[in-house]
């Protein structure tokens, strides 16, 4: 039997008109991702704009605001697979005001593929990217160094800027072998989809080869099982009279039948009695898959609450520091009331203090009291409930939470639990 082709998810950022729509048009082009009519519409949009060859950014840029303007507003994902690998790819923005963004397609992303045009290098808005990257604890980055035919010396720029960035990237502390650099041209499809004979100073990977090179398997400290509770399933049916089972994906770790588990924040013991899924039983689940476990007893457990193992279970918790992204036009002040959803659970919450804000130029933290837009910081929260939560340099699943405007309903911040700014200072 075949193994199916593994899945990388994964983002794009950089800044504005450093050919990022042109490049993820390339790669869906060249991996025959893009539908005929879709080739021939943009090859028509492109003859009307006076050009030559077709514009492969309009296959990403699809709101007619983006159009218009040349640019990417909103995270999109694109969807396309080579016979060793899928791919899943949260298209982000490149204005400043849209970082927002950014920290939403990067934050369940494996590897991020960060661009700056050859023409600047390392500029604000890739050490800004760069900074926010780290953060969110992705594994892997890639820098693609675009429009690298249009610069003089090819060779020495390349170098030049492989260097900055790899000393960038030292300084905010990113894992040994994580961090790559690859010469691009977007336009002509040079070291995107296959090497290219027009960089014989790099002998690197493609970034398709790359991309399908890199490892797919959690990059984090290992923990016992997490599993958040989404719903309680009760059918009440003649054949299944008694039948309760809690359904949800398992966060962390692996559960097998007969495990001894706590359903917390309550600190019930019991064991699994049966692992369902729609295609049958199961004898065990691993991170990642959606099941329905049945529990050996009948034991108080809804929405929002944990099964987790007995062995290294976390103590839920309800004052806690954390650090989060500032997302909402208005200020984040001290004593702000607010909702915190953290996986199925969502509990009021105080911010008790901003403690400190991050200078993602300069790398450094000073002492603040309010965020602002896009602003990065750590924060002290008080919930009304228990929260089942890891660090998130531990786990990104169980240690990630969201910010909510309670009148709204808009999400206002992502956070993550601990202070994570320690390991970029």
């Amino acid at each position: 039997m075949m193994r199916a082709p593994d899945l990388l998810r994964l983002a794009t950022a950089g800044s504005v008109d450093d050919g990022k729509s042109t490049l993820v048009g390339r790669l869906l082009y060249d991996t025959k991702s893009v539908l005929a009519d879709q080739i021939d519409a943009v090859t028509r949009a492109s003859v009307d704009k006076g050009l030559d060859t077709p514009d492969l950014s309009l296959l990403v840029d699809g709101l007619r605001a983006e159009r218009e303007q040349g640019i990417t507003i909103d995270v999109a994902y694109r969807y396309f697979a080579t016979p060793n690998r899928s791919f899943v790819l949260a298209d982000t923005p490149g204005h400043v005001q849209y970082t927002r963004n950014t920290v939403s397609g990067a934050s369940t992303a494996q590897i991020v593929v960060l661009l700056t045009d050859a023409r600047k290098g390392v500029i604000e808005q890739t050490r800004r990217h760069a900074a926010v990257i780290r953060l969110l604890g992705v594994p892997h980055v890639v820098l693609a160094v675009n429009k690298i035919d249009l610069v003089g010396d090819p060779a020495s720029v390349f170098a030049e800027i492989s260097a900055e960035f790899h000393s960038l990237m030292n300084s905010l502390g990113w894992p040994e072998g994580c961090v790559h650099a690859i010469p691009v041209s977007a336009l002509h499809g040079d070291n995107v989809a296959s090497r290219s004979a027009n960089t014989p100073y790099y002998d690197g990977p493609s970034l398709l080869e790359h991309l399908e090179a890199v490892p797919t398997d959690p990059d984090t400290a290992p923990i016992g099982f997490r599993f958040p509770v989404q719903y309680v399933i009760r059918p009440r049916t003649a054949e299944h009279p008694d039948y309760r089972g809690y359904a949800g994906q398992v966060a962390a770790g692996t559960v097998t039948v007969g495990d001894e588990v706590l359903v917390l924040p309550s600190g019930t013991s019991t064991t699994i009695a049966r692992i369902d899924t729609a295609d049958g039983e199961l004898e065990s689940a691993h991170t990642g898959r959606s099941v329905t476990l049945i529990l050996a007893d009948e034991v108080d457990a809804s929405r929002g609450d944990v099964i987790v193992a007995v062995d290294g279970a976390p103590e839920p918790r309800q004052q806690f520091t954390a650090t989060v992204c500032w997302l909402a036009d208005k200020q984040l002040r001290t004593g702000s009331r607010l909702l915190l959803k953290h996986g199925t659970r969502t509990t009021q919450a105080i911010v008790g203090s901003v403690e400190s804000v991050f200078d993602e130029q300069e790398l450094t933290v000073t002492e603040g009291s309010t965020l602002e837009l896009n602003q990065i910081g750590t924060i002290a929260v008080t919930t009304a409930e228990p929260i089942v939560a890891d660090d998130y340099d531990v786990n990104r699943e169980m240690g990630s939470f969201l910010l909510i405007d309670p009148q709204s309903g808009n999400t206002l911040a992502a956070g993550l639990v601990g202070d994570a700014l320690s390991h970029l200072v």
